[in-house]
């Protein structure tokens, strides 16, 4: 039997890579399916706010073993730079479950990683070939159909779904930008530390104490936020992402199923029509990146 260290892509890499990416999925839509439950009595704000807050309580033993050399940088403001976009983005995320359909929320969040490809484009100058245009434009038709513009008005819920695509995109291309110099530990150690109080100042606008019912809830969104993240970053670590990210589609089926049995919500045909393809032209754009990686040149 070979005895060499096992690498990603190998077969039983690959199986525990896509075992975490469906932990990953499963753990997201429990997280947004508590969120919306919550947002009947808890300001979104608000929930954000508990969302950092315990989701930095989940880490922080992780975080005391290290020690403060998990805090060492000299990118600063890059590292409040993300914290602060990534609140952004879930104050417009968890803004919108509380007023749109759930599986519309998830179906129309595959556009970030769209977004984020255009964006690479106009602020870091990346090179994108005609196979990844294709890919956008398809993306966009996905989000179109959704969204149904002339049919039906677009509403609030689906508009903020869009902006915190377009933010979390943003947030992408600055932790690609930070992973070039700086370790993953201290990419989570210092979003968790910041985000908690930077979400802290808006929800004070909005501040009622919960009840223990609901802090028992955003426990738990804080501890599945954070145990997702952890699945998602292992289950890149374990397999390439062409091999992990068709299981992403997966939040949608999950959402679907929740969403029905929790709060009557049937989805809609045009919505899993167009989620089917925005996730395949987000799926298309990140097995280019791959590519693009390996070949060093324009695709």
């Amino acid at each position: 039997m070979d005895s060499k260290e096992s690498k990603p892509g190998d077969r039983g890499n690959a199986m525990l890579g896509i075992g975490y990416m469906l932990a990953a999925t499963l753990l997201t839509a429990g997280m947004n399916s508590a969120a919306r439950h919550l947002t009947d009595t808890v300001h979104p704000f608000e929930l954000v706010f508990f969302r950092n807050l315990f989701a930095f309580v989940a880490i922080s033993p992780m975080l005391m073993r290290v020690g403060l050399g998990a805090f060492k940088t000299e990118r600063l403001g890059a590292h409040i730079g993300r914290a602060s976009l990534n609140v952004v983005n879930m104050m417009f995320w968890f803004t919108a479950i509380s007023l749109a359909p759930l599986s519309e929320v998830v179906a129309l969040g595959f556009t970030a990683p769209i977004f984020a490809t255009i964006l690479s484009v106009l602020i870091l100058g990346e090179i994108v070939g005609w196979r990844r245009w294709f890919a956008i434009l398809i993306g966009f038709g996905g989000a179109m159909v959704i969204l149904q513009p002339g049919f039906e008005q677009i509403q609030l819920g689906q508009a903020l779904t869009l902006m915190a695509a377009v933010t979390w995109a943003g947030c992408l291309l600055i932790i690609k930008s930070l992973s070039r110099t700086e370790s993953s530990l201290t990419i989570v150690a210092y979003m968790t530390v910041l985000m908690t109080p930077l979400s802290l100042l808006p929800a004070l606008f909005f501040w009622q104490w919960p009840t223990m019912t609901e802090l028992a809830w955003l426990a738990f969104i804080g501890a599945a936020g954070a145990a997702a993240q952890y699945c998602l970053a292992q289950s890149l670590h374990e397999a390439d992402i062409s091999v992990v990210m068709p299981i992403d589609f997966m939040k949608l089926v999950w959402i679907g199923l929740i969403a029905y049995i929790a709060f009557g919500e049937t989805p809609a045909m045009t919505t899993w029509i167009g989620g089917i393809i925005i996730f395949a032209s987000g799926a298309f754009i990140a097995r280019r990146e791959a590519v693009r990686r390996k070949s060093a040149g324009p695709t």
